[in-house]
């Protein structure tokens, strides 16, 4: 029987989004691609926030004759002074915000962990320092944009598996002294990306800001392609195996667009989202849920989210809001 794929009904998918601004961090490939390719069709004005800019622009041109616009703007997330930058050039280009899509992300699927030059392990760096930061930056134009959205992206990884919870280790969130796991690495990485969106949630409650955490599906997209050559192989042997039961990248990125442009998203600020995903360890979450709880009791510690966020503060370099 034929899994049941979760996707944007009608009306949500011929809203104007005319004279809207949107961020999407990742846009020049895969699901962040596809994110902007309909925010886009639909009328609305995207900046791409990409890491190689060349790309954004090569993959932009397929936006030729669709309704809306679009301007990419450089964004390394592992480079806290790059996400300071692109935070620069877009304020003195707009006065709103109405959507900040943190879809970029990574995983260092080598045999040693990789630190960035803040000093930040890199998976945690791309999927999750980088974005908080961008995302602190610009938490005013969001909250002076009427009804804007915040949507990040975790992953199925984030849950673990009963008997495996991944959880957030404060004691070396970089990897400096634990022995490498490049699985737990991302699994962590994608936990706190969980808790950010509902310790913002919280924060923002009031404001008009509504915030989400995303599962997009099993994306064939490029993403895992780095890493060593075995790893390499053995990727470009999986990927067509694979293909009954992963998404296509515009499958992959309805989760996100629900929760960018749905009336109904805004009903479940801090919520996680998830496209139905085979990988789930746990039998009652593989048919995703718009929203669906965590099944990472982790996931729901307001205390650790309060916690890492207060940490955060001060590994990228910004003052605590009171």
């Amino acid at each position: 029987m034929a899994r049941k794929k979760l996707a944007i009904d009608k009306a949500t998918a011929s809203k104007d989004l005319s004279g809207k601004v949107y961020i999407v961090t990742g846009a020049n490939s895969g699901v962040g691609l596809e994110t902007t390719r309909q925010l886009v069709t639909q009328g609305g004005h995207v900046v791409m926030a990409c890491r190689r800019v060349e790309s954004g622009e090569e993959e932009a041109k397929s936006f030729k004759g669709l309704k809306g616009s679009y301007e990419v703007i450089k964004c390394d997330l592992a480079d806290l002074d790059s996400v300071r930058e692109f935070v620069k050039v877009f304020l003195s280009k707009h006065d709103r915000l109405d959507g900040l899509d943190c879809n970029a992300g990574m995983v260092n699927m080598t045999n040693k962990p990789i630190h960035t030059k803040h000093g930040f392990e890199i998976t945690m760096a791309a999927s999750y320092f980088g974005h908080f930061l961008l995302t602190e930056l610009l938490l005013d134009i969001l909250k002076n944009t009427p009804e804007s959205r915040y949507v990040i992206l975790s992953s199925v990884v984030h849950a673990g598996s009963p008997k495996n919870r991944h959880e957030i280790h404060f004691d070396d969130l970089h990897w400096k002294n634990r022995k490498w796991n490049a699985f737990a690495s991302y699994g962590e990485a994608k936990l706190a990306v969980v808790l950010y969106a509902k310790e913002l949630a919280e924060r923002l409650e009031g404001t008009g800001v509504t915030t989400a955490s995303v599962h997009p599906g099993w994306a064939r997209s490029n993403f895992g392609s780095g890493g060593n050559f075995l790893m390499r192989a053995m990727m470009a042997i999986i990927r067509p195996l694979t293909r009954g039961v992963s998404d296509s990248n515009e499958e992959s990125a309805q989760t996100s667009l629900h929760c960018l442009i749905s009336d109904d998203a805004r009903n479940h600020s801090g919520a996680y989202f998830s496209q139905h995903s085979v990988l789930y360890r746990d039998k009652e979450c593989k048919a995703g849920g718009w929203p669906m709880k965590s099944p990472n009791p982790h996931a729901h510690d307001m205390d650790t989210a309060r916690k890492l966020v207060d940490m955060t503060y001060d590994m990228v370099g910004l003052a605590p809001v009171k």
